[in-house]
């Protein structure tokens, strides 16, 4: 059997700007559900159910970025070919031992309908654990890994003790919104910053964070924080990178930690960018490391279990922003650099 599979790809490299949605192209080919008897492949055929929307692949985009030659994931996306990103798919045929028709699994797909899976080694089998197929890209992290970042880089490099004061940047985004939900059950007090009157009402309300700002209305956020944060910071968890970054270590306490997620407000342009005074991160020995959530597989097993007993005992509250169908793909992707999502952006491709 053959369909018409339609995917997603870049016209050409996007460097120092903003994505648009001029800027990819929905295309089609034909593609064979079913794989050649005896041809020793172990390749696997899946139909795509969800595809997780994430601001790191505009840095794959650009004809160079450092990040491009330092993991495998970030590799450099040639433009005309289908875009591989994390995903949720079932199973239509298989020549791999590991999976069969109709298994459900999550991995490396790419933004497209069909996908065929070399060798399948970057698969493996899903139990949903009775959530709903998109948490797993979310915040139980079984494939599209915003849960675990945010649990580990909170935890492990972050380090808290209980009572401590907790500031978290773009707090409304897929990661931030559960560092502060992490936070506040560990019992630290936590403020976040968002980009809309929404966002900053749902951080204080449903989220229970003590309290939020929109940081595009402060002209100073360097007093902006001392007001929100008196005796000062304890733990930043950077999510943006510049202004707000060297504001916070304006205002860190001796011995803060600095966890640093993401910059997204320097992956598409060089204005802006933060100029932190090194002297005080020096003299008031702060800890800054950036991190991946690769390196912190071990976790989980543990981050697993906080997590499913949290969802349900409905101690976390799962933020998901969902469109639907293949063509919306590149709104989903630009929309992420115009703070336009409320928690993890998702696309659900196709139906079980």
């Amino acid at each position: 059997m053959e369909v018409t599979n339609k995917y997603v790809t870049v016209k050409s490299h996007i460097d120092e700007s903003k994505p648009q949605e001029s800027d990819f192209e929905l295309k089609t080919a034909t593609l064979r559900l079913s794989i050649e008897p005896g041809s020793g492949s172990e390749d696997v055929v899946l139909k795509n159910l969800y595809v997780s929307i994430d601001p790191y692949q505009i840095n794959r985009m650009k004809t160079v970025s450092s990040t491009q030659k330092l993991v495998s994931s970030a590799e450099r996306i040639t433009p005309g070919q289908a875009i591989s990103g994390h995903g949720i798919g079932i199973v239509v045929a298989s020549k791999n031992p590991e999976f069969k028709k109709d298994d459900l699994v999550a991995g490396l797909i790419n933004w497209e309908e069909y996908t065929i899976v070399k060798g399948g080694n970057t698969l493996r089998k899903l139990d949903p654990m009775g959530f709903p197929l998109s948490y797993h890209l979310g915040v139980l992290v079984v494939v599209g890994l915003s849960g675990l970042t945010a649990y580990a880089g909170f935890f492990e490099v972050c380090k808290p003790k209980k009572g401590e004061k907790v500031f978290v940047s773009a707090a409304c985004g897929s990661v931030g919104n559960l560092v502060g939900q992490y936070a506040k059950l560990f019992g630290c007090h936590v403020v976040g910053c968002a980009g809309t009157k929404r966002k900053v009402e749902l951080l204080k309300g449903k989220l229970g964070f003590d309290d939020a700002f929109n940081y595009k209305e402060e002209t100073d956020l360097k007093s902006t924080l001392k007001r929100y944060f008196p005796d000062g910071i304890d733990i930043y968890f950077d999510n943006v990178g510049g202004k707000i970054l060297e504001a916070s270590v304006a205002n860190m306490n001796p011995f803060g930690r600095i966890a640093v997620c993401g910059v997204i407000s320097e992956y598409t342009t060089k204005e802006g960018r933060g100029a932190p005074e090194m002297i005080d991160v020096v003299y008031k020995r702060l800890k800054v490391q950036g991190f991946l959530v690769v390196d912190y597989l071990k976790s989980m097993d543990d981050f697993i279990s906080t997590t499913s007993n949290y969802l349900k005992d409905g101690k976390i509250h799962v933020l998901e922003d969902i469109s639907s169908g293949v063509e919306s793909i590149p709104s989903a992707f630009v929309g992420l650099f115009h703070g336009d999502n409320v928690g993890k952006k998702v696309v659900k491709v196709g139906d079980e």
